[in-house]
């Protein structure tokens, strides 16, 4: 224990003022007092006296420092930078991989959407021929019964035609027999009548 110069000097002060009964014990006190101080006011961490051992105390205050870094932090801190490190790499590696997949699942799609395109240009395509060959079918079909009708019609017309001029010739001859009876008052012969009858249609 380190006892200053103001301390001793005022217990000094002290035995000095005591009667003289007590006088040896004041001298010792004080005698102790100057021994604890060592009779100077120097701080003691800048006494030369107590270089060596303090020199001595600081190498193994730092060797005890140094091997408590090297030994226990340094190893958690480079456990921690390393681990960490580590995360980082995998962490990379993972959304590398992960772009990788999205690339190929966006090329994928891609490809898959353009054979669907395709696919789909080539059925509207099938389906526009199919319906132009139907529509040509169904046409050329409804032309031919058409014609047909055409032709079914025309020859009832022919025949009724044909009809309608005989029943015509037979009239004629009828009106002009019943004329030539009326103007002349006799009766001409069918052959006569038919002949004149052809001979004005002509």
């Amino acid at each position: 224990m380190f006892v200053t110069a103001a301390y001793a000097q005022s217990t000094t002060t002290e035995g000095a003022e005591t009667h003289d009964a007590a006088a040896g014990e004041v001298h010792t006190e004080t005698g102790v007092a100057q021994e604890g101080g060592h009779g100077s006011g120097v701080f003691p961490p800048f006494d030369s006296s107590t270089f060596a051992s303090q020199l001595l105390w600081l190498a193994i205050t730092f060797g005890l420092f140094y091997l408590l870094m090297s030994k226990v932090v340094m190893p958690r801190i480079g456990g921690i930078l390393e681990t960490r490190n580590d995360t980082i790499a995998r962490d990379l590696d993972d959304a590398s991989r992960s772009k990788a997949e999205a690339d190929a699942a966006i090329a994928a799609y891609e490809q898959e959407l353009a054979a669907a395109k395709a696919k789909g240009n080539a059925i509207a395509s099938e389906a526009r021929e199919a319906a132009k060959t139907k529509a040509a079918a169904d046409r050329t079909a409804v032309e031919a019964s058409l014609n047909n009708k055409i032709s079914a019609a025309e020859a009832r017309i022919a025949d009724i035609k044909t009809k309608a001029l005989a029943d015509v010739g037979a009239i004629a001859e009828e009106t002009a027999a019943a004329v030539v009876e009326q103007l002349i008052g006799g009766k001409a012969s069918k052959a006569e009548i038919a002949s004149a009858v052809k001979a004005t249609a002509k």
